[in-house]
């Protein structure tokens, strides 16, 4: 495949028969050969389809297309004009353009069914057996998909995509295409749309003066009136109690809008901005290249003044945004009574966008955390900030199994980005009380008239950094669930997560002795047995061991309310004044910090112990669960039996239909339902929605 995309942009080749192959095939539900369109469009235009970004390329990617391809791929975007433009008139003369994204689209769900109907029923493996192929053809074709309608949007001009693009109500209603896929293709349809009515109104406009408050008139107009017939074809699309709890506009505004409205990556212009002065800088002082030498000063001089307009521009585009928003939170979240503002609200925004977008590219992994954010930082009422980022870190461990590798990746992404924000608020107190403490959405007690002016009604700091605790709790609470499943997916995406969020959490150094347990016990098994999962255990377990230095204790991370021990030998009356003669007598500063250096040596010694133990319980445990297992292998080995088993525990194991739609509450526990293992020691769970395929038209 790299070789076909290698000769096919140096000479010139027909690909109009590639093309309609790899159509065909798509058509057959066969994905394999995507792989040949990913490298021809990466190749001939320059798009990358890389998740392996640098946090530095990710912040790159918010800016504009000017700063993408300076500082947001790996390989710069050059002498491809030629090449690109022989690629657009192959897949547009032949109509390809649009099918291949619907058919890219549709396969990421069919080619799981096709995978598992494919496995043959005598092979005695459970069903799911092949998960790591069905994922990693998921990952591709939606690589394939995102790679091709970049390059669409980018090399149409705007009228011309917008007129060969189909209705987003078709593509939801006729073509089965999700939500995601049809408002990534539409997006750049809408901002065009909007940009030229905001033209029509600017030159309509009998005022020959231009100021900010103007400007956000035109654009608050212009988006009005464009996603006014999104609104109307959206909402006959989901059902009516959907839209008691998230309105219309909020759903239209959440698709709609992309990390270039919301944020100016002002560090990334700035960084970009220096290298290139610095290369100009060192270039003319090099006198030896001449002519060829002042051509490329002026080029890299052209190139800064393009990037410094670039960004002037979107922090114009960013202000009219906000004001926008500002005006519209108010609507986003009906209040049908407190209850509805404090549970349902949070569930359909996690269920209906939060959920999808933020495992479709990381930059909308980044965008969905940043939207909660301007959500929050907007004052929007009838939002809980809380109870969201309760639910995001309390009930991970179903979305992690449930995610490919690369969808892995960039939930991880998605988690680093809310608890980056999260742990913000918990270190500096000052933060604290200017970005949260009179917010609505850290309100505890829910009214439908929205009065909180109450102290009480708000969470105050210190029950904040509880909160953080229990977080991070939840977190390594669910890890160990998928690191002890022994199922090659859960620890192999529980891996990937960790990975992804590591620059916060662990932070808490009994946490992190807890999963460097875990992961000592992960590559001590799978050494010999999967080598990748055994790779990717030692790849963090490295970076963990860097990190435990700055680990922090649990009384640094909060206070933690320790009960004065009581002397059973003593009568309770003689403790009273013991107690304040004691809290009377100051210590002197160096026997203080006497007794500190020998409070953390005994934790220190306490914990070694305790490590200790716990080894030795696991290695006795190991021991007996082999046992066990060979004994049940003896007994078992009927397949009637082994079908009956498995039958049983599925049942046991699935859960009841309403588990996402209980009451919650903030300090609520969730129950960990325990996988246990089946005769052959790994069971692996799909929960799948059969899509219908509808064939985009030839």
């Amino acid at each position: 495949a790299a070789f076909a995309g290698a000769a096919f942009k140096k000479h010139n080749i027909e690909l109009t028969a590639l093309l309609q192959f790899v159509a065909n095939r798509l058509k057959a539900q066969q994905s394999q050969d995507l792989l040949i369109l990913k490298e021809i469009v990466q190749k001939m235009a320059g798009i990358e389809a890389v998740e392996e970004m640098t946090p530095d390329q990710l912040d790159a990617m918010a800016g504009g297309e000017l700063l993408k391809g300076e500082a947001g791929y790996f390989s710069q975007v050059r002498n491809t004009r030629r090449s690109s433009a022989r690629l657009k008139e192959a897949i547009v003369g032949n109509n390809l353009d649009i099918g291949l994204c619907i058919l890219s689209a549709q396969q990421r769900h069919s080619c799981v069914w096709t995978e598992i109907e494919d496995e043959s029923p005598s092979s005695g493996e459970p069903p799911g057996s092949q998960l790591k192929v069905v994922g990693r053809l998921a990952d591709q074709c939606q690589d394939a998909l995102v790679q091709l309608g970049t390059f669409l949007a980018s090399s149409h001009a705007p009228d011309e995509y917008a007129a060969r693009l189909p209705p987003l109500q078709e593509l939801l209603r006729d073509y089965h295409v999700d939500a995601d896929v049809a408002f990534f293709l539409h997006r750049p349809v809408l901002a065009q749309k909007i940009a030229a009515r905001i033209e029509s109104l600017r030159k309509s406009s009998d005022s020959k003066s231009d100021n900010q408050e103007k400007s956000v008139e035109r654009y608050t107009t212009a988006s009005k009136e464009v996603l006014e017939p999104v609104l109307v074809a959206i909402s006959p699309l989901l059902p009516s109690k959907v839209w008691e709890d998230i309105s219309p506009e909020f759903y239209v505004t959440f698709w709609s809008l992309s990390m270039y409205d919301l944020k100016v990556p002002e560090e990334s212009y700035d960084r970009e901005i220096d290298k290139l002065k610095t290369v100009a800088s060192a270039t003319a002082k090099d006198t030896s290249q001449g002519t060829k030498g002042k051509k490329e000063v002026e080029r890299y001089n052209t190139l800064i003044d393009k990037l410094q307009e670039e960004r002037r521009r979107q922090q114009e585009h960013v202000s009219r945004v906000s004001a926008r928003l500002q005006r519209e939170c108010a609507g986003w979240f009906p209040a049908r009574a407190a209850k509805s503002a404090k549970n349902e609200t949070v569930t359909r925004l996690m269920q209906l966008c939060l959920f999808p977008r933020c495992v479709f590219t990381a930059a909308d992994a980044l965008y969905c955390a940043e939207f909660v954010h301007t959500v929050h930082a907007l004052k929007t009422p009838n939002f809980s900030t809380l109870l969201c980022y309760d639910r995001l870190f309390c009930d991970i461990t179903y979305s992690v199994m449930s995610c490919t590798e690369g969808e892995a990746a960039r939930y991880g992404t998605f988690l680093c980005k809310v608890l980056g924000t999260a742990m913000r608020w918990h270190g500096d107190k000052a933060a604290f009380h200017r970005e949260c403490a009179h917010y609505p959405g850290f309100v505890t007690k829910y009214r439908v008239s929205n009065q909180f002016t109450e102290a009480n009604d708000h969470v105050g700091y210190e029950n904040y950094r509880h909160l953080c605790h229990k977080w991070h709790y939840k977190i390594t609470k669910a890890m160990v669930v998928c690191l002890d499943s022994g199922d090659y997916v859960q620890i192999r995406n529980a891996l990937i997560v960790l990975i992804r969020v590591l620059p916060h959490f662990p932070v808490l150094a009994k946490l992190a002795a807890i999963i460097e347990r875990k992961i000592e016990k992960v590559k001590e098994e799978e050494k010999t047995q999967r080598q990748d999962l055994f790779v990717l255990a030692t790849g963090y377990s490295g970076q963990l061991r860097n990190k435990v230095p700055h680990m922090m204790r649990e009384n640094d991370f909060h206070q933690v309310v320790q009960l004065p021990a009581v002397d059973k030998h003593k009568p309770a009356a003689a403790e009273l004044p013991a107690k304040h003669d004691t809290e009377a007598a100051a210590s002197p500063p160096h026997v203080m910090e006497v007794e500190k250096r020998e409070t953390r040596n005994s934790d220190r010694r306490r914990d070694d112990s305790d490590r200790e133990k716990e080894s030795k319980r696991e290695r006795s445990s190991m021991k007996e669960k082999e046992r066990i297992k060979e004994e049940i292998r003896i007994k078992e080995r009927s397949p009637r039996e082994r079908s009956h088993r498995e039958e049983r525990y599925l049942e046991s194991v699935s859960p009841p239909h309403d588990h996402r739609h209980q009451p919650d509450d903030i300090e609520r526990e969730v129950k960990r339902r325990k996988v246990e293992s089946s005769g052959n020691g790994k069971v692996s769970i799909i929960v799948i929605n059969r899509p219908c395929i509808a064939l985009a038209p030839d």
